[in-house]
């Protein structure tokens, strides 16, 4: 192995053209591919930019071709050599630098590196594990890489937009108090502090709201947070947040930004042209016609109420469902009819996954002939006018749940996405943005027997429901509005409760007492009555957003170090053990063993 010595790197290795024949240049990065055509070796050397093809001929330098006969996968190289226009033939389209080659009169060969665990020049199968204990290899992958390329001009887009339109970046603390926010806290003892604990925000919600107090009027940051929940592909312990909060503002002006910055983005990540303003629904009829508050709408297949129709029919299933309060809904996938029985099955059982204890079918045949088990249930009548609802024509099949609403939605709207795959109704290279408005305030835990927040205890309500806080909280509107794409909810914000005696009936609303109150959010409650200014803001979850926007199917891909679904770190073994020392000045007596 030997030093660079005197040589400089002079361009990267995506960077080079035809303009650039017969200079001599210095290149340095790793091999990627070897191949000896004839005596002629060709490798190809690949850094975060990109691939340029260097050749080592044996007539151009002898010394220079026999050191190359050894180079492997991986050894990281300095090449200096003349720019080469490729012969006739073999020009590579595929590459920025296909046009080019380097004709090497000097290399250098700076490491060496054992065979890697898993191909680094190809997408190959790779066990997600394998690929984050070395992911130090897996970001050597040009597709891994072009994802954090994008990630990093996402973030210049951000910050320059916002910058722009006269926001300041403002940090907020990591250490702060435990305060309830829906997710489970992660904890930090405090050694100064005996028996006292840290918690890693949730989000910075509090601290942007004084920010307002403060007088800072326009604040951004993209920050660190952290929620101690169980994960799936689109959640991580630690996950980054685009957060902003804004002064003498509604919901108008909110949107407006928003999409201003979805809008830059696109253009920045994708080079596309985005129409805005963006397309708006309520939170009911979002539930209504797709089953859930984030609806994918590239698609149709939308969810058809049938409760009215049915709730004096003949089928004991479906009416007695409708007289406990239940609902009876169907989606009419056009020109399904030929599914088979085991389509049909699976689906089914693929539902049952999601709270349905059935699936009902009918096959639309000749003359709006119904095929199905549950036709006989059914009067002519009854049949007639289901099907002059569903717009139901010869070819169509029908499907149907019958249950509580949120099993009802919750089915459909699986069963929605799953159709859509199937039949491959998803245009992968459309965004289609929606807001999600007048979400409901408050939900009732029926477990805790109480009312919980929808989004935090701090969104405002609707003034005209303000009066319902006491006598009907369930039915109180909120000021809160979430951004969808593609079916992902990718942000989510509200204007906030500035005033309060307003904060005061919504905790009350909340089950919340006032020495609950006092001892959680006192800073807050006493700057709220500190000429506090209304203000509202929003929050995108910039790993979801990235994840889209690379075309990837997990968060996972374009986070540089992101933890497994267990919450672990296969790279470095976190979460690990610590010596005893270590927990006795925390004052801590757990069950530990000694590694």
């Amino acid at each position: 192995m030997e030093s660079m010595g005197n040589l400089k790197r002079t361009h990267s290795c995506n960077q080079l053209g035809k303009d650039n024949i017969g200079q001599e240049v210095t290149l340095m990065g790793w091999v990627l591919r070897r191949r000896d055509h004839g005596g002629v070796i060709f490798i190809d050397l690949r850094d975060r930019n990109g691939i340029t093809q260097v050749v080592f001929n044996p007539e151009l330098n002898g010394e220079v071709h026999a050191k190359a006969h050894g180079l492997r996968s991986e050894w990281v190289l300095a090449v200096r050599g003349k720019v080469n226009h490729r012969p006739d033939g073999m020009i590579n389209p595929k590459l920025q630098t296909g046009e080019i080659e380097i004709l090497v009169d000097e290399l250098r060969i700076l490491n060496v590196s054992k065979t890697p665990p898993f191909p680094l020049d190809e997408e190959t199968e790779v066990s997600e594990n394998l690929r984050l204990k070395y992911r130090y290899l897996d970001l050597r992958r040009p597709v891994m890489a072009e994802n954090l390329v994008m990630r990093h001009h996402a973030c210049q887009a951000i910050r320059s937009y916002l910058n722009e339109i006269n926001f300041l970046e403002i940090e907020t603390p990591f250490l702060t108090r435990s305060t309830p926010e829906g997710a489970r806290d992660y904890l930090v003892p405090s050694r100064v502090n005996a028996g006292k604990f840290y918690a890693l925000p949730q989000s910075p919600q509090l601290f942007k709201q004084l920010l307002m107090i403060a007088g800072m009027d326009r604040y951004y940051q993209i920050v660190k947070c952290f929620r101690d929940e169980d994960l799936r592909a689109d959640r991580q312990p630690e996950f980054t947040q685009v957060d902003m909060e804004l002064s003498f503002v509604d919901e108008e002006d909110i949107y407006l930004i928003a999409e201003g910055l979805m809008t830059t983005l696109l253009k920045t990540t994708r080079n596309l042209e985005i129409k805005t303003p963006f397309p708006r629904m309520t939170y009911q009829e979002a539930m209504d016609r797709f089953g859930n508050d984030k609806p994918d709408t590239r698609f149709g297949l939308e969810l058809t109420s049938l409760t009215e129709v049915i709730k004096d029919c003949s089928f004991k299933v479906f009416k007695s469902v409708v007289e406990k309060g239940g609902l009876v809904k169907s989606i009419n996938a056009k020109g399904c009819a030929t599914f088979s029985r085991k389509d049909l099955d699976d689906l089914t059982t693929y539902v049952a996954d999601f709270g349905a204890k059935g699936l009902a079918w009918v096959k639309m045949k000749a003359d709006g002939e119904w095929q199905s088990p549950i036709a006989k249930f059914f009067t002519d009548q009854e049949r007639a006018e289901m099907t002059r609802v569903l717009g139901a024509e010869e070819g169509d099949l029908l499907f149907f749940v019958a249950d509580q609403p949120a099993i009802v939605h919750n089915a459909l709207a699986e069963l929605r996405l799953e159709l859509a795959r199937r039949l491959e109704l998803i245009d992968k290279n459309t965004f289609d943005f929606l807001w999600v408005t007048e979400f409901p305030l408050l939900e009732y835990d029926h477990e805790a027997k109480r009312h919980t927040a929808v989004h935090h205890p701090f969104t405002a309500p609707f003034e005209e429901d303000l009066a319902l806080l006491d006598s009907d909280p369930g039915k109180v509107r909120s000021r809160a509005y979430d951004l969808v794409l593609n079916g992902t909810e990718i942000g989510g914000g509200s204007i906030r409760i500035h005033q309060k005696n307003i904060q005061d009936k919504a905790f009350k609303a909340l089950g919340i007492s006032d020495e609950e109150a006092t001892d959680k959010f006192d800073f807050l409650l006493t700057a709220l009555e500190l000429g506090a200014p209304p203000h509202a803001g929003i929050a995108f979850g910039l790993d979801r957003l990235m994840m889209i926007l690379a075309g990837r199917e997990s968060i996972r891909d374009v986070i540089a170090f992101p933890k497994t679904q267990k919450a672990g770190c296969p790279l470095t073994d976190a979460p690990s053990s610590v010596a005893r020392k270590q927990l006795t000045e925390l004052y801590l007596r757990p069950d530990w063993k000694e590694s």
